[in-house]
């Protein structure tokens, strides 16, 4: 069963960052990739990144690396979230989103308040996914008498 999940979950990320593959040449970057922008530091940088220019001469590494980011960033926190006691920051959705839809969404809710670009990219990333996202609401625990 545990293997089953593994796959599923797997499958679940990968169809979401994948995303990246599929429509990263579809969204206009303001300038071409750098090197100083990876990794990337603000949301600004991962956009750059994520969707660069067809005409770019970096957009494959840059596509790649962040395809990368993103997926190796999503595992890493469900590591955490796995931890007893964790907080989940978001609860990625069964069946995932459509192909397609997840970088252009992050793009359009990074733009919407400029001051976004400015954040950290992982905390960027996390806030999208946390409101896109969020985890239902647990049932508050009832602590029996003694």
């Amino acid at each position: 069963m545990a293997t089953i999940l593994g796959v599923v979950q797997m499958s679940l990320k990968g169809v979401l960052f994948g995303t990246v593959l599929a429509i990263a040449g579809t969204t206009a970057a303001v300038a071409a990739v750098t090197e100083s922008q990876v990794p990337p530091r603000t949301v600004r940088d991962l956009i750059a990144i994520c969707a660069p220019e067809p005409s770019d001469p970096m957009m494959t590494a840059a596509v790649n690396f962040c395809h990368g980011y993103a997926e190796g960033a999503v595992d890493v926190e469900e590591a955490h979230e796995a931890q007893k006691g964790a907080r989940k920051l978001f609860c990625l959705p069964t069946p995932p989103p459509p192909r397609g839809s997840e970088l252009s969404s992050f793009i359009a809710w990074a733009n919407a308040q400029p001051a976004r670009l400015d954040m950290p990219a992982i905390d960027g990333m996390f806030v999208y996914l946390a409101g896109k996202y969020p985890c239902p609401a647990e049932a508050p625990t009832r602590r029996s008498a003694r």
